[in-house]
């Protein structure tokens, strides 16, 4: 339990994420994927955030740091 709690992983989920979020936008705009296509890549994105929210306050709250 202790290493989802990490910085590392946290930092990762969130980088994730975002990355899915950005590539959803780019993604549509160049018509590369339709508007559903995008949607779920948003919705990964922010299920990739979400997971790394929870990690960060279950690590506040268990008081795991570094």
């Amino acid at each position: 339990m202790e290493g989802l709690l990490s910085r590392p992983v946290v930092v990762a989920l969130a980088l994730l994420g975002a990355g899915f979020s950005l590539a959803a936008s780019f993604l549509q705009t160049r018509g590369v994927v339709a508007e559903r296509g995008a949607r779920r890549l948003n919705l990964l994105g922010y299920a990739c955030m979400g997971a790394s929210m929870a990690l960060f306050i279950g690590a506040g709250l268990r008081g795991v740091g570094g």
